[in-house]
């Protein structure tokens, strides 16, 4: 059974964490350690920073496993205009626009940001779910 992604209230933004989508950038963990604490329970609290700061912090994960949704009136994630693609040096592709992907299981995804698979392997596909690392790929 696929986990279901879990939010994370605050007073001014909920965060949403999607596990399935995560592949360990950290970029959360070094951008606001004190809400991003793996040692702490829950591990996400929302609170410990402002919300803009927070929100900064959560549009910097390249895997879209992370998102949030304003509860102070702010404004929401706006995808970027046009698309960019990053290609990751014997990983995955960093994609950021505005994205529909459809899974294998027919499940449809709606994202402004994902890393995709380049490796073939993924058990997440079209997402990348780090096996490039156990298969060792090199990409071109």
């Amino acid at each position: 059974m696929e986990a279901k992604p879990r939010d994370y209230t605050g007073e001014a933004v909920t965060v949403t964490f999607d596990s399935v989508r995560c592949i360990h950038a950290q970029e959360c963990i070094k951008g606001l350690p004190g809400v991003f604490n793996l040692d702490a329970r829950p591990w996400i609290q929302p609170d410990a920073a402002g919300a803009g700061e927070l929100i900064e912090v959560v549009e910097r994960c390249p895997s879209g496993a992370l998102t949030y949704r304003r509860a102070d009136g702010g404004p929401e994630e706006t995808p970027p205009s046009g698309a960019s693609i990053t290609q990751v040096p014997d990983g995955p592709l960093y994609v950021r626009g505005d994205f529909e992907f459809t899974k294998v299981n027919g499940e449809t995804v709606r994202t402004t940001r994902a890393a995709l698979c380049r490796c073939g392997q993924s058990k997440n596909k079209p997402f990348c779910d780090n096996t490039h690392f156990a298969v060792a790929f090199e990409g071109p």
